[in-house]
């Protein structure tokens, strides 16, 4: 009987996790039905609620949990004020029934408090606080230490750490998930291969921060790389007659750029044959701004080593191509060989070129753009710590 007990109490804390965890990820990821559903809002608005929580959502009584019991209250509020405009919208009835699960599971009254837990007031920010690299210089006397990722083709990941990795990983994966900054991306099957994959789709989300830029979502997919926002606007948050967020495209339908002046990040997404690629260019700072429960963001870890693909033998054609289009043997050229081989089709070797122009464009130091294919690396000591830290965590919660 004790050890069904214990089974029982495992399978519903996994269970628990499990719901939640695909709750978030479809209602950051759903379209939204039309300009007047604010699912997004809501869910957004959850998720800022409960981020500083840390393990007093874990279950339990209503007075160790009244801040999350609170959060969820206001979540299923929002999600009653939006009900009539969602119709036929599917993240918003997903997130109907997660509520009502989520409630049961955490013992949380149906009734009480619904206002959010606040943070502590905060001074009005002042002068460049919203424009981070004048801000940092003024601090530090030099400009911020920049790092660089680029995700595309088949795909391949350039790693914030300059490793370099081809993925098997089809389905919504996140590049990036940190205090400011969360992006996903879909890779999806193509027709060229049995492994063959590619972006369909990519999702950027910037966080709400202070008074300098509130919540603003950019999405992507195929055939459709707009030059504005989701809700149609190409700029946001504006502060002494600049943007901290502004969208600009050399190709509507084909090329994004994005800046974020109040986390000094640039983002430029592209439609190249028939793949979405993305390069991000960011402070480390902003890029090590994460906690040990994000620990799967492909920019920071590089792809699990179970969706890791190694480049097969390639023809002597397949080398004249790739070395005709790029100047060097490195990655993008290893990157080419691969996505030819996989595609069978030689115009996908255009990604690893534009690629090749995003890091040229994003990474100061010339020696450091061509990546050679044996930096590819292992896990790193800080990595293997952090690792550690999250599976000490999720055995203690589970």
């Amino acid at each position: 009987m004790g050890a069904l007990a214990v089974c029982t109490v495992h399978t519903r804390t996994t269970w628990k996790y499990s719901i939640f965890i695909l709750l978030l990820l479809t209602l950051l990821l759903a379209q939204q039905a039309s300009s007047q559903c604010r699912i997004l809002r809501c869910n957004s608005e959850f998720v800022a609620a409960t981020l500083d929580l840390g393990g007093s959502s874990s279950g339990g009584k209503e007075s160790g949990n009244a801040g999350y019991c609170s959060a969820l209250r206001s979540y299923a509020l929002c999600t009653r004020r939006t009900a009539r405009a969602c119709r036929g919208d599917l993240a918003y009835h997903s997130a109907v029934q997660g509520i009502e699960d989520l409630l049961i599971q955490h013992r949380c009254p149906k009734t009480g408090p619904t206002a959010q837990p606040r943070p502590p007031p905060q001074a009005p920010l002042s002068g460049d606080a919203c424009f981070y690299e004048r801000g940092y210089v003024q601090r530090e006397g030099r400009t911020p230490d920049y790092l660089h990722c680029g995700v595309f083709g088949d795909p391949h990941v350039r790693t914030f750490s300059d490793e370099f990795q081809t993925c098997a990983v089809a389905g919504a994966w996140p590049l990036v998930d940190n205090q400011y900054l969360y992006i996903q991306a879909t890779s999806s099957p193509t027709r060229g291969g049995a492994y063959a994959t590619a972006l369909t789709k990519i999702t950027i989300i910037f966080k709400n921060w202070r008074e300098c830029a509130e919540q603003q979502i950019y999405q992507a997919e195929l055939n459709n790389v707009p030059p504005a926002f989701v809700d149609g606007s190409t700029s946001s948050g504006e502060r002494r007659g600049q943007h901290s967020l502004l969208v600009r495209s050399q190709a509507p339908g084909q090329h994004a750029e994005i800046w974020a002046a109040h986390i000094g990040t640039t983002l430029v997404v592209r439609q190249i044959g028939h793949s979405l690629s993305l390069a991000v260019r960011s402070p480390r700072a902003i890029v090590e701004s994460y906690v040990p429960e994000q620990d799967l963001q492909l920019c920071v870890w590089g792809c699990p080593a179970s969706q890791r693909l190694q480049r097969p033998g390639a023809p002597p054609e397949t080398h004249a191509h790739c070395s005709a289009l790029l100047p060097a043997q490195d990655v993008y050229y290893q990157a080419c060989l691969f996505d030819v081989l996989a595609t069978g089709d030689a115009n996908s070797s255009t990604s690893a070129l534009h690629a090749l122009e995003d890091a040229r464009a994003m990474i100061a130091d010339p020696e450091k753009v061509h990546l050679r294919a044996g930096a590819v690396g292992g896990i790193r000591p800080q990595q293997a710590t952090l690792l550690a830290v999250t599976l000490l965590t999720l055995t203690h919660a589970l």
